[in-house]
């Protein structure tokens, strides 16, 4: 039974939302509350970034708009970790690398990023935490984390790629059905 004031995530339908859905351009509200009922969202997550075969998903990609994401650098669900209101401090030399989005199927263009990151999230216990990450899962949480604050990854492409890319985004907007 959820808490009074707190979200029955466990009735939410965990689907992926696409592009230009409002609900991916907007800033996710804080979570407030953590419990069974959270813990068993997120483990819907991270069943549903599998079958979409993702590394991250984040709470707005299933339409709710809360800040929280879930992270896999294998996409297996045994390997997840979940994010509860992050807070991110990139660090180190910029990498550029291919990137793709699971609201954004089909695009996918190189992104400038930092190599690693400093994370201070809370976890599903409702623990304080920091973290350290390089590599893939760096880059995951980067990408997650600007779901979480209404910004798409073609945002960040070089004028090239996005003018490239401007069809594919057109599509999905002549696509696009509100829920």
């Amino acid at each position: 039974m959820a808490r009074p004031g707190a979200l029955a995530y466990t009735a939410w339908v965990v689907h992926i939302v696409y592009y230009p859905d409002p609900v991916l351009q907007r800033r996710a509200a804080e979570v407030e509350a953590v419990g069974p009922e959270l813990a068993a969202f997120a483990a819907k997550m991270l069943v549903c970034m599998q079958e979409a075969s993702g590394v991250g998903l984040a709470a707005p990609q299933v339409g709710r708009s809360i800040r929280l994401f879930v992270a896999s650098q294998t996409g297996e669900p045994a390997d997840g970790m979940v994010f509860l209101n992050p807070r991110i401090e990139p660090f180190g030399p910029i990498v550029e690398l291919e990137e793709g989005c699971l609201s954004l199927p089909g695009i996918r263009a190189d992104i400038r990023r930092t190599e690693s990151v400093r994370l201070a999230f809370t976890d599903l216990e409702g623990e304080a935490r920091t973290a350290e990450f390089g590599g893939l899962l760096a880059r995951i949480v980067q990408h997650e984390c600007d779901h979480l604050d209404g910004v798409l990854f073609f945002e960040r492409m070089q004028e090239t790629d996005r003018l490239r890319c401007r069809p594919d985004l057109l599509a999905l907007e002549e696509q696009f059905q509100p829920r």
